[in-house]
């Protein structure tokens, strides 16, 4: 990992609400929102932008857990920020605290956590699933 990252570091994102972002099972709507899976998601690409530039050539991050809680739902067309925060790093752990707010309240809130690791420990790792 290269030097620098920091206590402190925040990285933003942006997303509106489209429809392949609705709460959906199967290829069934369960509600025109924002869905809990895509908050996820949204949460983890955030999260990655603080680790992004740290990486090195032989590196890659690879998610370590997440904790969400989803506050508020958020309709069709409305704009989304969601904020990373470095907030403690643990060996070759990296955890953030992500806030998720639309245009009027706090969507979400969790903590995302992701391990840098060498990218052929990684991929020795899935080799070894599959055998």
């Amino acid at each position: 990992m290269k030097p620098g990252m920091k206590i402190g570091d925040t990285a933003t994102i942006t997303a509106v609400v489209t429809p392949d972002m609705f709460a959906q099972f199967e290829g069934k709507l369960v509600h025109p929102a924002y869905s809990t899976v895509s908050m996820v998601y949204h949460m983890e690409w955030a999260a990655r932008q603080i680790i992004l530039p740290y990486l090195e050539e032989d590196e890659e991050g690879i998610g370590g857990g997440i904790k969400a809680s989803h506050l508020a739902p958020t309709p069709e067309g409305m704009k989304l920020e969601i904020k990373a925060t470095l907030t403690e790093l643990k060996g070759r752990a990296v955890i953030c605290k992500v806030e998720v707010r639309n245009e009027k309240a706090t969507v979400g809130e969790g903590e995302v956590t992701q391990y840098i690791l060498p990218k052929e420990k990684i991929s020795q790792k899935l080799h070894e699933m599959t055998n």
